[in-house]
């Protein structure tokens, strides 16, 4: 049914709303590492957690049933664990936590969750505050508006001058795991400071740890090498080490008759992964081809082991790590024996690498399943004319597992990736792949089980907003109105599945106008309303906690700045109060400063819904309430249970204002504290101080099938590496 013929009596409104008051200003600031509300479990929390008010040393509060978390450990609260992943090896000291059996890994949380760090901005957000609030869009870049230096970041200073110093204070003779770890990833953040004077480099101090007796530590110690991202020999070798278990790993492991454990291992492969990501100029070639043929070469191996832990993080990370293109299409064709891939020295050889393992179907379903995303991301690695020659091949190869009847028997994870990793293909341009590439997405509602036809939705929202070429790979000039057509035809099939999807279609369709309407946006392009008016008309019809938590970001995401009282009228009659807080974090993604007020009493009443009590603070910060961070260090020191003292800590950190740090300090020097609440307040300072703009995970997380979750990945117990702050 075509759009304008939409039976919604609300569709009237489109004469008054306009365009211009449909959209809000790009915002220059969004951004966090909070990953999703009740997620404040530390590491051997034991029973489930509690809401009620606090007792001295309480546990820290549960989600709501819609939210997706899970129990996680400092060095912080992290992404939502999924119910029933994988086991894996499993180290003696980490210890099993709360699972929430009763959580749905299809709901529409757990992707917003997964994938929200590049729509929010956050650290950015605060960082650009500035100390008046005059009007909506004050704070988010709108051109008529003054401008703002970046007053609010943490100074150098401050970093190596107090930050630092308390850091490495708490890391001398310490025992408890949960202080160390949580140190040991803070630093990792921090980075090593400018070469020179009487710097001191992080990479030795981490790596004391790797023979610490707990596994965890261990663990930490490898992924922290990978997040302090030094491209120094000193560094790569550690990890190539601990990666191939060779004598020198097992020497700074301390066991040099047992080897380096599987999990240990699988964490110096992400470490590779994040170490090659961040080697991106020439200055870094060595290093990048080093890592890169080293995972290369562990893959098959990996593929033996037990568990596919090893074999998933290899995948991962050389999605992460691509080589230069050698211009050389007829790599890509070439046969690649899984048993002597030989020379892996071209980003074809890598894309053709990966190819074989996808197309094998005696290869474990896991390690298969994370391909896509690594295929999708080597694509997009490539500029220039050659891309359209790499997308071609691998979009050939992405289609085939989703085909009704040519991929019959693929495993669903290997569907569900192949759905998810179109999105990083195909465009709104006429090609004929393009075409084929957004028709088989298109009708993955009927061919397909629930979570493909879910990705499938996100996939052609991010397809529809990519322009593409003007000219066809044939040569024929293509007609600009094609895109516009296209993009008109995704955006009217994804109001179709709003209004008509079930079991949770509808959320993720709204989901995928938002990021539609939010890439259009951040282009400067106009929106189509229709689309906007029925995503404006579920959110106000919405009554269930999850359908106003799902449309409350997604009207956030598409910048429907007139849906702000709707919103405003749902956060003060809403009392779930996970919804709550996507109610508020969506007021906050829209720059709506008039809500301020209101968002910060919610903040002063929640201190024991910790879930809520983040998202609004969040919420806050992407305001540019610089009342925010005051209001919070007020509430910490008032605080007495475990959950408020982690989800306040975890805010301050989150947010990343320069005022947190002298509480934040203080919190991790209090030894009459818990050790977990110290914890915290080390992961904050990590945050506070971190030398990235998003959180070093994202480049994991961001587009990947968590679906497809082996234990070091995504794990119940917080340990993965997508659950770590």
């Amino acid at each position: 049914m075509p759009l304008l013929d939409l039976p919604r009596p609300a569709f009237v409104a489109v004469a008054f709303l306009g365009l211009s008051t449909f959209l809000c200003p790009r915002a220059s600031a969004h951004g966090g590492i909070y990953r999703g509300p009740g997620d404040t479990v530390p590491p051997g929390a034991g029973s489930p957690p509690s809401s009620a008010p606090p007792v001295t040393g309480g546990r820290p509060d549960g989600p709501a049933p819609e939210a997706p978390t899970g129990p996680t450990t400092p060095p912080g609260a992290g992404a939502p664990f999924l119910p029933g992943s994988p086991g894996g090896d499993k180290g003696p000291s980490t210890p099993d936590g709360y699972v929430d059996t009763n959580s749905d890994p299809t709901a529409w949380s757990f992707w917003w969750e997964f994938n929200k760090d590049p729509f929010l901005e956050l650290k950015a957000a605060v960082h650009r505050a500035n100390s008046t609030g005059e009007g909506d869009g004050h704070f988010l870049g709108d051109p008529a508006g003054p401008s703002v230096p970046a007053s609010l970041a943490p100074t150098t200073e401050q970093i190596r001058g107090e930050i630092v110093p308390a850091l490495l204070a708490a890391l001398e003779g310490e025992s408890d795991n949960d202080i160390v770890t949580a140190v040991l990833i803070a630093l990792a953040k921090i980075g090593d400071p400018p070469q020179g004077g009487d710097a001191i480099a992080f990479g030795p101090i981490l790596a004391r740890h790797l023979d610490s007796p707990s596994q965890e530590v261990g663990e930490t110690a490898a992924l922290a090498l990978g997040i302090l991202g030094s491209t120094e020999r000193a560094n790569v070798d550690r990890l190539l080490a601990l990666l191939n278990d060779s004598e020198e790993g097992r020497r700074l492991t301390g066991n040099p008759q047992q080897g380096v454990s599987l999990r240990t291992r699988t964490f110096a492969a992400y470490g590779l992964g994040l170490v090659g990501r961040r080697a991106v100029d020439a200055s870094h070639d060595l290093a990048r081809d080093t890592i890169a043929k080293a995972l290369a070469g562990a893959l098959l191996p990996a593929a033996r082991e037990a568990t596919q832990d090893l074999a998933a993080a290899i995948v991962i990370s050389i999605g992460l790590v691509p080589l230069p293109s050698s211009g050389d299409p007829s790599v890509l064709e070439r046969p690649v024996d899984l048993v002597d891939p030989g020379a892996i020295d071209s980003l074809e050889a890598q894309i053709a690498l990966l190819s074989s393992v996808l197309e094998d179907g005696n290869a474990d379903r896991y390690m298969r399943a994370h391909v896509p995303t690594a295929l999708g991301r080597l694509v997009r690695s490539c500029d220039g004319e050659f891309q359209r020659t790499l997308e071609a091949h691998v979009a050939e190869r992405l289609l085939k597992p989703i085909d009704p009847k040519a991929g019959r028997g693929t495993p669903e994870e290997v569907q569900q990736s192949c759905a998810l990793a179109l999105g990083l293909i195909g465009d709104a341009d006429g090609d004929a792949l393009d075409r084929r590439i957004r028709a088989a997405l298109m009708t993955a509602h009927r061919d397909h089980q629930r979570q493909t036809k879910d990705f499938a939705l996100i996939a052609l929202a991010k397809i529809a907003a990519r322009e593409g070429e003007l000219v066809s790979e044939d040569g024929e000039v293509l007609d600009p109105a094609q895109r516009s057509a296209a993009r008109n035809d995704v955006a009217e099939f994804l109001t179709q599945r709003l209004l008509k999807g079930r079991s949770g279609e509808q959320h993720y369709a709204g989901l995928a106008l938002g990021v539609l309407h939010e890439r259009l946006r951040e282009r400067g392009e106009r929106p189509i309303v229709a689309s906007l008016v029925a995503l404006h008309d579920e959110l106000a019809a919405a009554d269930g906690a999850d359908d106003i938590g799902a449309f409350a970001v997604a009207t956030g995401l598409a910048g429907s700045i007139d849906s702000k009282k709707e919103l405003e009228h749902k956060l003060v009659t809403t009392r779930t109060p996970a919804a709550r807080g996507y109610v508020a974090l969506s007021l906050g993604m829209l720059g709506s400063t008039t809500s301020s007020e209101l968002i910060q009493a919610l903040v002063e009443r929640s201190e024991y819904e910790p879930e809520l009590l983040k998202q609004a603070a969040i919420a806050l910060g992407l305001l540019g309430d610089k009342r925010t961070v005051e209001l919070l260090s007020r509430m910490l020191a008032d605080a007495r249970s475990l959950s408020t003292q982690a989800a306040l800590a975890t805010a301050l950190g989150i947010i990343g204002d320069r005022r947190s740090v002298e509480t934040l300090v203080k919190m991790l020097q209090d030894e009459t504290l818990t050790g977990t609440a110290r914890a915290f307040a080390a992961a904050a300072l990590g945050l506070v101080a971190d030398k990235e703009p998003m959180p070093w995970n994202s480049k994991i997380g961001v587009d990947l099938n968590y679906r497809a979750s082996v234990e070091t990945l995504n794990s119940t117990d917080g340990k993965g590496v997508l659950n770590i702050l």
